[in-house]
């Protein structure tokens, strides 16, 4: 029988993206206050590969992400997820912009092998954690590269996201070679 231990090897990620550089400076140093430093920070994307969000956050957006120390234990990805979306609560009631939603922000985590995240929306391929938060695999690690699955969002699928996230890999592939046996 195996015995249950908690995942603690898991790099925390933050996504967010606006048409505000402001909002994203504010999402940033918001998370670093309550999640601690930030490791590693993506350059700044043009995200265009949807409309999706256009009637709520108008476009042009744009979107990071960072990586946070120290390594956590993957099962508070439901309760990131609820904090973030009060983070954007936040800053849509405290900042002078006309949109709902003028920033979005997302957490996840990623392993050496693979890319999860958070979701309120459930789908066939996503797993319910708790309080209506659910979680996908969006990517996995395999060959030396990132593979995509069928419901891996199109901006995901791109190489210089896919870039980030293997500078995310090898992060934390050396802290897991610092930590010590038992």
């Amino acid at each position: 029988m195996g015995e249950p231990h908690a995942d603690c090897n898991v790099l925390r990620i933050l996504t967010a993206f606006s048409r505000y550089p402001e909002a994203l400076d504010w999402a940033a140093a918001h998370a670093e206050r309550h999640w601690g430093k930030r490791v590693l920070t993506s350059p700044c994307f043009l995200f265009e590969e949807t409309d999706y969000y256009t009637p709520s956050m108008v476009a042009p957006l744009h979107k990071i992400f960072w990586a946070f120390s120290p390594q956590v234990d993957a099962a508070g990805l439901a309760d990131w997820k609820l904090e973030s979306n009060r983070w954007e609560a936040e800053y849509a009631a405290t900042a002078a912009h006309k949109e709902l939603r003028p920033v979005n922000i997302d957490p996840g985590y990623l392993t050496l092998g693979k890319l999860v995240l958070a979701s309120t929306k459930d789908h066939a391929h996503r797993i319910y954690l708790q309080n209506g938060i659910y979680a996908e695999v969006t990517l996995y690690y395999k060959n030396r590269c990132w593979q995509t699955l069928d419901w891996t969002y199109p901006d995901y699928r791109r190489g210089d996201f896919q870039a980030f996230f293997s500078e995310c890999r090898k992060y934390l592939h050396a802290q897991l070679q610092q930590k010590p046996t038992t």
